[in-house]
């Protein structure tokens, strides 16, 4: 053979090998690329499915918060208008501790609403302490000012008006008092 029949000889086998490798490529690609498509496809269920069940998990913990919340305030308002039962009580007790006369009929009163007191802090109820503390507008509902009688109860709470209480640590009514400057 000559030297243009080897090189044509040649080109052929060439030819022929890219002919042959082509129909193996073409039909790779398409599967590939419905292999990718299918992996993609995959992973979104996926990453949808995982969104859905984080939702669900936080959906879990706040119905349940908010559950307990409100099993903590549910007598929230009727504990509120019973506060004005126990406003009387104290006044009450008050006078009566100054009456030695009645002390048989005092000791019977003050167990009743020892009882109630009980009671309403059973439920979560506290009384909030302000004597002689630091005046906060947040806490404090001021009433008037006064000259402080020492240099010392300055910015302080120097008499309460009204006896402030809060139910399982929210403020349900805040105490009005009379502070010293």
């Amino acid at each position: 053979m000559s030297e243009q029949e080897n090189k044509s000889a040649e080109v052929d086998v060439t030819t022929d090998e890219t002919h042959s490798e082509q129909p193996e490529n073409s039909l790779e690609q398409p599967v590939l690329s419905e292999l990718d498509k299918t992996k993609a496809a995959l992973d979104e269920y996926k990453d949808k499915y995982l969104r859905t069940v984080a939702e669900f998990d936080n959906y879990k913990r706040r119905n349940a918060k908010e559950r307990i919340e409100l099993m903590q305030t549910a007598g929230r308002e009727v504990i509120g208008e019973l506060l004005e039962v126990l406003d009387d009580c104290d006044r009450a007790q008050k006078t009566l501790e100054g009456n030695p006369e009645a002390a048989p009929l005092v000791e019977g009163v003050l167990l009743v609403f020892n009882k109630l007191r009980h009671k309403l802090q059973s439920r979560g109820l506290k009384a909030i302490d302000t004597m002689h503390q630091d005046f906060d507008a947040d806490v404090h509902e001021a009433i008037t000012e006064i000259p402080a009688p020492s240099e010392d109860l300055k910015g302080k709470v120097i008499d309460e008006v009204v006896k402030g209480y809060s139910l399982n640590e929210k403020m349900i009514r805040h105490p009005k008092v009379v502070v010293g400057k």
